[in-house]
């Protein structure tokens, strides 16, 4: 049965005071958050209890999480609410701009300074300043940044004279903080300043429980922005939207369900009205990709999970039809590489001759190689009097040296 928008309590589309249709005062959850799992719920529970306080918040989640939607709610529910929010991304520019950004300058202090400038820090005053991407500041401006959180002081670029202000400072970060400061990126000291209490954002992909209630939520919002009367969503639609791994979190799901209003023309979002890479197929690149572009980490874990959602839920041989194509195609295109040369390909891959003899005759590679155990002249290289070596089973492991 097609799910009806009507259906969905809090889906009707948004109402004032935030995305989700969430007064302030709501006490089950926040404005502009949608959904009711339990990883969502502690998120909820924890800006709550902090939001009230004057303690540093970091919020960490990947892209599309809804970071900026937190930092909104604590500034909005704690006593600073009719004070300033102040927002800045850290990573939209460079160092000189950005200390400009934050701190204000007085004229002359550089090209281009014909006036005094009041930067984010004193115009949030009394208020609540948002840094997002906290990890992209130099090292110099985390200097200026500790010495704000500590001392609620700072000097505006090319000035001597001290500001003080009062500020609480709410920061979100897409990435590892402790990498970051292994890598020598990030100050350890302006870390556990700013990681007071953090808020951990889940990825879509972990809470999929909210993932229908979001769909119906951007259903409504884009419906009646484009006056569409499109209310309901196929079952099958919504299978694939629930499984899909959403990389792009819920900002990227909030993109699909607007292709889907607008390129749709009846009452029900339907599985054509969906992009290619959540029905199976592949994404058209009309540009091509620059050579040596290519992410391996990023290209593998998209292999997987491609991999997992085309065998389906209750799939049980995952490791044979993901694992066991990689391999077969790595022996098969190394092996072209090499003629054909068992020794050269058993070198290249870095395993020996027995374990690519076993492989071969598991994928049933063997049957095209002209030879078992041929050398770089050509000949077999196996001692006199010795019987080939015998070609076991399948092994389920990988490249294990015999």
């Amino acid at each position: 049965m097609p799910l009806d928008l009507r259906t969905i309590p809090g889906a009707a589309g948004p109402r004032r005071g935030g995305v989700g249709g969430l007064s302030v005062g709501d006490e089950n959850g926040l404005p502009g958050v949608v959904g009711n799992s339990p990883m969502l719920q502690e998120v909820i529970r924890t800006t709550r209890r902090v939001a009230p306080s004057r303690a540093c918040v970091l919020i960490v989640g990947e892209t599309g999480t809804g970071k900026e939607l937190i930092a909104r709610a604590i500034h909005d529910l704690s006593p600073r609410a009719t004070g300033p929010y102040v927002r800045v991304n850290c990573g939209a520019l460079t160092e000189s701009l950005l200390e400009s950004e934050l701190f204000g300058h007085v004229k002359g202090s550089f090209t281009g300074a014909h006036d005094n400038r009041t930067g984010r820090f004193e115009a949030a005053h009394a208020g609540s300043i948002f840094l997002d991407e906290i990890n992209s500041t130099s090292p110099k401006l985390q200097v200026k940044l500790l010495r704000v959180l500590q001392e609620g002081e700072f000097e505006r670029v090319g000035d001597n004279n001290t500001k003080k202000v009062d500020t609480r400072i709410i920061a979100a970060t897409n990435r590892d903080l402790l990498e970051e400061i292994e890598a020598g990126r990030f100050r350890e000291d302006l870390y556990y300043r700013l990681n007071v209490v953090p808020v951990y954002l889940p990825p879509l992909r972990e809470r999929r429980d909210d993932v229908e209630a979001l769909v119906m939520f951007f259903l409504g919002r884009y419906a009646e922005q484009n006056r569409r009367e499109v209310r309901r969503v196929h079952p099958e639609a919504m299978r694939l939207l629930r499984e899909h791994d959403w990389p792009g979190n819920i900002r990227e799901l909030q993109n699909y369900v607007e292709r889907a209003v607008i390129l749709g023309t009846g009452p029900e979002l339907l599985v054509e009205h969906l992009p290619p890479q959540l029905r199976g197929q592949s994404v058209p690149r009309p540009i091509r990709p620059r050579a040596g572009s290519a992410d391996l980490p990023a290209l593998c874990a998209e292999l997987v999970r491609q991999g997992v959602r085309a065998a389906g839920p209750s799939s049980n041989d995952l490791y044979d039809r993901i694992v066991g194509r990689v391999e077969r195609e790595l022996i098969q295109q190394v092996l072209q590489s090499c003629d054909r040369v068992q020794i050269k390909a058993a070198a290249r891959l870095g395993i020996n001759r027995n374990t690519l003899h076993k492989k071969l005759s598991e994928f049933r590679l063997d049957e095209s190689v002209p030879g078992d155990t041929l050398n770089g002249d050509g000949h077999d290289d196996t001692p006199a009097g010795d019987s080939a070596p015998s070609r076991p089973g399948p092994d389920p492991g990988g490249f294990e040296d015999d």
